[in-house]
């Protein structure tokens, strides 16, 4: 599937994989061999966050490097200096764990897709009214799918995406309460697997939260679920 280049056609392609993959390293030179494990595995969304060391460089690294189909953004970006940076770099959308009016506008400025992190439903129409183009929910830790399913309520306009909590276990529950698409770490791109070189089990782990927002939109319970 070719995403297209504008912010549209980059959001509706992170909506159909389901699943957006935030790659926080502490050693960049791994970058690529973590994203290639992702691809491979089904998950085509990459957040590369700007905590990795040389993350800017691993953004212009990756978008050389892998197809078109592989959607390359920017994650923990805070302000619109950082936000120029790695769209010069080749970043596709721009992720924040706050919501910053500039920042949204500095993106669309690019007609890059800008995701930015609230956590209330006052912040949430906010950024929704200032344009983004995806509400990173954040931090969904302390939330769980219940307050998506809330939301969904009086903002069923809002494209919503969970970070913070998502595992393979209540990926599908995520998706059922009406996120568009999840975002997640440690769950997908495991600290002590990057370290072992186990990109085998990354690969793995991805097709995993694949199969898991495939069976939950398609209505399948999962074994041993509530009827």
């Amino acid at each position: 599937m070719n995403a297209g280049t504008g912010r549209s056609s980059v959001v509706s392609a992170i909506e159909a994989t389901g699943v957006v993959a935030v790659i926080r390293l502490q050693d960049g030179r791994v970058g690529y061999d973590v994203a290639l494990a992702l691809a491979e595995g089904g998950v085509t969304a990459l957040e590369v966050t700007m905590t990795v060391p040389g993350a800017v460089k691993l953004i212009e690294q990756l978008v050389r490097a892998l197809p078109e189909t592989v959607l390359v953004g920017a994650g923990t970006v805070l302000d619109p200096e950082t936000a120029r940076s790695v769209i010069l770099a080749g970043a596709r959308y721009v992720v924040s764990p706050v919501f910053r009016p500039e920042l949204i506008a500095l993106c669309h400025r690019y007609e890059v897709a800008a995701m930015p992190g609230c956590f209330t439903p006052t912040e949430i129409l906010g950024a929704w009214e200032a344009g983004a183009d995806l509400v990173k929910v954040f931090p969904a830790t302390a939330l769980g799918p219940g307050y998506f399913k809330d939301l969904r309520g009086p903002l069923p306009q809002v494209k919503l995406m969970p970070t913070g909590g998502v595992t393979r276990e209540n990926a599908g529950d995520w998706i059922r309460a009406g996120a568009c698409a999840i975002g997640v770490g440690t769950a997908l791109v495991d600290p002590a697997a990057v370290a072992e070189r186990r990109l085998g089990d990354i690969s793995a782990s991805a097709r995993l939260f694949i199969s898991a927002v495939s069976d939950a939109r398609a209505g399948v319970v999962p074994a041993g679920a509530a009827r």
